[in-house]
């Protein structure tokens, strides 16, 4: 049985390694804490079979690999066909953010065209960043991080809350600064939910 955890705790570190992950990301991804992980690496418990799997799942491996010391040369291919597929997974995410900055200029210079005496038209890209940030969530919601996605929520609600600002202070001309006042509540609750933690 000692041998038993001393390979699991080998395989789950190096895979950690190669992933460039630390031990607290692997745990965020895992929702464990960065304990556990780091007892599972030094060989002092082994994770259940529920995370074993989840751990495969993650490193795109089988849960024999971890429980082997030996391992086939094909799981090079996989790890290094997981890499590429994280870099594509973040170029695929920069272009739709930047697709909805190619959208909003493209709006932008049809409508000066049409009409070059606007004067407010520059708005439209204020409203352009909560959009960004929108599409950036959604993509690391399917592909990316979970603890990244509390900072782009916290931007998220403060770009939403400058928006109706120069929205008040440009088509109104109202001052209205103390919208801002909603963002420090909503603040502390983002920041109370990043702090949740699951099994």
């Amino acid at each position: 049985m000692e041998e038993l955890k001393m390979i699991i705790a080998g395989n789950i570190g190096q895979l950690r390694r190669e992933a460039g992950m630390t031990q607290l990301e692997l745990a965020e991804v895992l929702n464990y804490s960065d304990k556990a992980v780091s007892k599972w690496e030094r060989g002092e418990s082994i994770p259940d079979v529920g995370t074993l799997k989840a751990i495969a799942d993650h490193f795109s491996v089988s849960v024999d690999y971890l429980l082997r010391p030996d391992h086939p040369v094909e799981t090079e291919y996989k790890r290094e066909y997981t890499k590429r597929q994280r870099r594509n997974h973040l170029i695929i995410s920069v272009m739709c953010c930047v697709l909805v900055w190619l959208v909003v200029s493209f709006i932008y210079t049809s409508i000066n065209v049409a009409l070059p005496d606007e004067r407010k038209l520059w708005t439209i890209f204020v409203y352009a960043v909560p959009a960004t940030l929108i599409v950036l969530l959604v993509f690391n919601c399917i592909w990316g991080n979970p603890r990244i996605n509390f900072p782009i929520i916290s931007l998220l609600v403060w770009s939403v809350l400058a928006c109706v600002f120069v929205t008040s202070l440009v088509f109104f001309d109202y001052n209205m600064w103390l919208v801002f006042v909603i963002g420090v509540p909503a603040q502390i609750i983002v920041s109370l939910w990043s702090g949740l933690r699951y099994k």
